[in-house]
């Protein structure tokens, strides 16, 4: 799947992350960009226009590996986006249940986790909690923060953030029924399933193994 640059400008944040089982090991990722000191939480950050450039960094890095499927088999009725969980072992459980979530949801992509995916998780510490970018290197990633995993549902949060590898907005207006609303709907929302509008919107991206229209979708 290859997408116009125009294409990928959506911006992604969840603002939400994984919920913490536990003290960050040694390893956490450290790697992650410097939060500005005029950002004092990550409900400011989330919806800055820093963190939109990020998610657009972050689309593109992952289409750009999608689009090489879709060079290989352009008649493929579904693709198949894999993704490295390795970086992320404290949330692995809640990264298991998105992926079958979305997998359950939607038919016209499928997730698929495997070491050099088209994208990764990370987690570790950030003021700004979590969010989609790059490593500098072409490489997409999903930044899960430890604090803000304390706060929100930790399998929403991993499927939001999910929501948008597969090509859906944020819409923090929306109620909790609505999965793309992230934490808008407040910490008690523990609504991880993507609503019928959304499931359909997915697919309706995705047919026939390609992205379509999602220009307009933003």
């Amino acid at each position: 799947m290859r997408l116009s640059k125009s294409a990928l400008s959506a911006a992604v944040g969840l603002g939400l992350a994984t919920a913490a089982l536990g003290a960050a090991p040694a390893s956490a990722v450290t790697d992650v960009p410097s939060a500005p000191s005029s950002v004092p939480s990550y409900v400011s950050y989330e919806k800055s226009g820093e963190n939109a450039a990020a998610n657009k960094a972050f689309f593109d890095a992952v289409w750009k590996e999608v689009a090489k499927k879709r060079a290989a088999d352009p008649g493929a009725k579904s693709v198949t986006v894999t993704y490295d969980a390795s970086q992320a072992p404290t949330f692995k459980a809640q990264i298991d249940k998105s992926t079958q979530i979305w997998n359950s949801s939607v038919q016209n992509v499928q997730l698929q986790e495997g070491s050099g995916g088209d994208f990764e998780y990370r987690e570790g510490n950030d003021p700004r909690g979590s969010y989609a970018s790059t490593d500098g290197h072409g490489r997409g990633y999903i930044f899960l923060d430890y604090k803000q995993n304390e706060e929100y549902d930790s399998t929403r949060v991993t499927a939001h953030e999910t929501g948008h590898v597969l090509g859906l907005p944020d819409h923090y207006e929306g109620p909790c029924s609505e999965l793309m609303s992230g934490g808008g709907p407040g910490p008690s929302c523990t609504n991880a399933q993507p609503d019928a509008n959304e499931r359909a919107k997915v697919d309706q991206l995705w047919q026939n193994g390609l992205v379509k229209g999602l220009a307009k979708a933003y």
